[in-house]
């Protein structure tokens, strides 16, 4: 159950040749691929490109009546080997998953892809994750690419150009025999446009077809000596072959000015900022009609020398505008123009930031920079020194947590209880929501290497009379973590625990379902226990919590797993549901139900003021959104009180964590009813009646005693 449905956008994928499509970015190339005549498509979700896999799998009948194959893929890795098809075969195949940490997972099958070539068209789509916005480590494509030779597409950030260079990257896979990789970034992504469609296409050749009529080349198979002559093939062939298509198709744009004594060459993905960086200038308007030459680079590698120099010839400077580093293209750029013998000064990091995204307020000021030191007088005066601003006021921050009733939450409640009796314990933390333990209230979680790497990266720990602990999440457990985790741990008999989060989905990446899922979607085979796949490798200590919001059995089952006396590897799988995607389920449902008047219960807790002693102790220990405070309604206390919002979904995590930690009884379940029978009415009336004779009564007690 991904996070969102499709079934509406994916209607315009039946357009037709003159109609117009209007939509976002990711739509788009979906769109772009059937009008390409794609045979088979792969990948693994992953922002920003999470909704593609989404579109193709709410897209499954309209590719299946076309041809086309779709698999949602265990891991990138698993993606990237569908290319294979296109090694000695004419099928046009394409994979997507988000970079850099995909394409790293990949990274094996890439370099036999790029280093044997291909028969049909194969492209790459990756969401280029670099920026605020991002989520991982800040690297970029750029190095893979020109490490294995794959042409890289940058396309500025425009529907009919987005969807023009699906088409042209499989065709220049095609006539250059190697690998394409077209990166989206977040706001390509996402953009908002029109096109005019062309026809799906069946593909020239279907992949049961191929499979009918076997074929195979040794020359395109990496083992010696064919791994030699792929290396001379790149340089003499495909190269030369690749240069040419993106000089005869013109895939590189110019903007602005025709000539000039200075310019700027663009990656295609920022062109939309440096536009309107322009504009803050006074130097474009919002069609690009700049007032200096710009050279727009959708395709970043190869660079195409007789287009570099022609564009640089003339020039005494040209600002680079290459977010990231290293710097590759300002590089490649100087060669080229010193191997041209001109003069053109190339300025790139010198005025631009080395490292961060490039905003168009970032670009704005590199232009000025760059303005001031090569085109004087067209710079924009320099502002004075703004006056000493007054103190800001304290913001607080707001660090990435859990949603609220997230059934991951109480896990660390637990461990931070158990780690009270036992001492602090090393953990390895993974990638997925349960990373957010590391930060605020929990503080738990020492490392964390990869997806699915939790377990791996605990195996070089051997405390003395204490276990290290790894954490690790079901989406990771079934893309690396069976093998290269647990299956480690086995082998090397590693006396380690392993908790797996269990909440049915591969929830960090949209809600996506996975082999262990309790959903049971068209087309794929769930259900499959985590538990019975780590037994099956051959752990022998595993166990199953079915409800991780009760804090006191976690507590007990991960205590029990760290002073078990049995040695080699443990596993605690912690299962309940994504609350995410269990609201989205649900809430609906709900709506629809109050709308016809039916009876609707729903649950939620509270905090008795009278009660409650203002320590807090259970926000530390919980963390959750709807759990705040508000003023102390006592006039004789001053602490302020713990207070449950109403975006609390009844998981009762604040109620279990505090009798757990043997905090206070001031927590209250409250169920409320829309809608309510006759019964519900009658057993509320008697209720208020009795409260209200008991208030009566005690209030004549206290009056008594005041006198």
């Amino acid at each position: 159950m991904a996070e969102r449905s499709f079934k509406a956008e994916v209607e315009q994928l039946k357009l037709g040749d003159g109609d117009v499509f209007d939509g976002e970015g990711i739509l788009a190339v979906t769109k772009a691929l059937l009008q390409a005549g794609v045979a088979y498509v792969g990948g693994y979700q992953g922002s920003p490109i999470s909704h593609l896999m989404d579109v193709f799998a709410d897209a499954s009948d309209l590719m299946a009546g076309l041809g086309v194959h779709f698999e949602s893929s265990a891991s990138e890795a698993t993606a990237a080997a569908m290319l294979a098809a296109s090694v000695n075969y004419p099928l046009r195949g394409a994979v997507a998953w988000k970079s850099v940490v995909g394409t790293n997972v990949a990274s094996d099958a890439l370099s036999n892809v790029a280093s044997g070539g291909v028969t049909g068209g194969a492209l790459i789509i990756l969401g280029e994750d670099y920026g605020e916005g991002s989520s991982i480590m800040q690297e970029r494509t750029h190095a893979f690419a020109m490490k294995s030779q794959m042409w890289l597409l940058d396309p500025r950030p425009s529907l009919p150009l987005i969807v023009d260079m699906v088409e042209k990257g499989f065709e220049l896979s095609e006539a250059s025999n190697t690998p394409v990789m077209l990166e989206l970034r977040v706001r390509a992504c996402h953009v908002t446009g029109s096109f005019v469609a062309r026809d799906n296409k069946r593909p020239r050749l279907t992949v049961a077809e191929a499979a009918a009529a076997p074929n195979r080349d040794t020359g395109r198979i990496v083992l010696p000596p064919a791994n030699f002559v792929h290396e001379v093939e790149k340089i003499e062939k495909r190269w030369p072959a690749g240069i040419d298509f993106v000089t005869r198709n013109k895939l590189n744009e110019h903007f602005g000015t025709p000539q000039d004594e200075i310019g700027i060459i663009v990656q295609g993905g920022l062109f939309n900022s440096l536009n309107r960086a322009l504009e803050l200038l006074g130097l474009s308007d919002a069609f690009g009609n700049a007032a200096l030459p710009v050279y727009v680079l959708n395709v970043t590698y190869p660079l195409i020398p007789d287009e570099v120099q022609a564009f640089c010839a003339g020039k005494r400077a040209v600002l680079v505008v290459e977010e990231g580093q290293p710097e590759f293209i300002e590089h490649e750029l100087n060669t080229l123009v010193r191997r041209a013998d001109l003069n053109t000064r190339i300025v790139g990091k010198e005025a631009l930031p080395r490292a961060g995204e490039y905003t168009a307020a970032v670009i704005r000021d590199g232009i000025a920079k760059f303005l001031r030191a090569h085109a004087p007088e067209r710079a924009p005066a320099e502002e004075a020194a703004p006056p000493p601003a007054l103190p800001p006021s304290a913001v607080p921050q707001r660090p990435a947590g859990f949603c609220t009733g997230c059934p991951e939450r109480p896990i660390f409640s637990a461990m931070k209880l158990v780690q009270k009796e036992i001492g602090e314990l090393h953990v390895s933390a993974d990638i997925g929501c349960h990373l957010f333990s590391i930060l605020p209230p929990f503080h738990i979680g020492n490392t964390t290497m990869g997806y699915g790497l939790g377990t791996a990266g605990a195996s070089a720990f051997k405390p003395e009379g204490k276990r290290a602990v790894a954490i690790m999440g079901d989406g990771g457990f079934w893309h690396n973590g069976l093998t290269s985790g647990i299956g480690n741990a086995v082998f090397n008999q590693d006396d380690n625990l392993t908790i797996i989060v269990d909440n049915g989905y591969s929830a960090a990446t949209g809600g996506q379902d996975i082999p262990s899922s309790r959903a049971t979607p068209p087309h794929r085979q769930t259900n499959n226990p985590i538990e019975r796949a780590v037994r099956g490798v051959g752990i022998a200590w595993a166990k199953t919590r079915t409800r991780t919001y009760d804090v006191a059995g976690m507590r007990d089952a991960i205590r029990d797993a760290l002073t078990a006396p049995e040695k080699g590897p443990k596993v605690l799988v912690a299962q309940s549901e994504c609350q995410l995607n269990r609201q989205r389920r649900l809430k609906p449902q709900l709506a629809k139900a109050m709308k016809a008047g039916e009876r609707v219960v729903r649950e939620r807790f509270g905090v008795d003021p009278d009660t409650c002693t203002g320590d807090h102790s259970c926000i530390r220990l919980s963390g959750c959104p709807s759990l705040t405070i508000r003023a102390n309604p006592d006039p004789l206390r001053e602490d302020p009180v713990a207070h449950v919002e109403n975006s609390c979904v009844g998981c009762g995590v604040c109620g279990e964590v505090s009798h757990a930690a043997v905090l206070c009884p001031s927590f209250y379940k409250a169920r409320i009813i829309a809608n309510p029978n006759g019964r519900d009415r009658v057993r509320q009336r008697l209720r208020g009646w009795v409260i209200g004779a008991l208030q009566k009564r005690s209030a004549r007690k206290l009056a008594a005693r005041a006198f």
